[in-house]
């Protein structure tokens, strides 16, 4: 009797293609003068279109849409109140330090870059990732999509690069829990605003 092999998802390989070639693309590549353009574009936009274009599925099922609100604002007013408290002390690392202390120009655009940056960076990973690779190995595709995000922070300070299997995981599942990838962004995007405008 031959050997049953299991069917190929398909939409699973081609959203492995489709990432790898927009993290690749994005290191050699800036299409645009802000950096937060080339995220909305790369991690945003083209996973959107590649979802209804290509999947011919709702990008409400790969984590855009509210979901369970309650339990992602909960977790996200807790974790925020949390890093309010720490942020200071891991400023006091050199590395920490040096590599946030420059000057991010004027506060108000700063923001609004970075929050539209962390809305790609967080659907790629905590959206479009996640739910597409749940399709074939259920929740292991918490600590899967991990990976790729930390090995993205290659550059950034040492113990933020270590730590980001951790809280890329910590991301991944609030993002399985409540079905949406808004609170891990919630969170990421305040954690990324809040570390620079504090090392100031």
């Amino acid at each position: 009797m031959g050997r049953v092999h299991p069917l190929i998802d398909w939409k699973a390989i081609g959203a492995i293609i489709l990432s790898t070639l927009i993290m690749v693309t994005d290191h050699y590549h800036n299409l645009f003068e802000n950096f937060s353009q080339d995220m909305a574009l790369f991690y945003f936009i083209l996973p959107v279109l590649f979802i209804l274009l290509v999947f011919r599925e709702s990008p409400a099922e790969y984590g855009l849409r509210p979901g369970n609100w309650k339990l992602g604002l909960s977790i996200s007013a807790i974790s925020i109140l949390g890093l309010t408290f720490i942020l200071p002390f891991i400023l006091r690392l050199d590395q920490f330090r040096q590599y946030y202390s420059a000057s991010p120009g004027q506060t108000l655009p700063f923001i609004f870059r970075t929050t539209l940056g962390m809305i790609g960076w967080e659907f790629f990973f905590r959206g479009f990732l996640l739910f597409t690779l749940a399709r074939i190995m259920g929740p292991y595709a918490i600590l899967i999509q991990a990976i790729p995000f930390t090995l993205m922070h290659f550059g950034k300070p040492e113990l933020e690069t270590l730590s980001c299997i951790f809280g890329g995981s910590a991301f991944g599942y609030l993002a399985w829990r409540t079905k949406s990838f808004f609170y891990p962004f919630i969170i990421h995007a305040y954690l990324a605003v809040m570390i620079v405008l504090l090392a100031k």
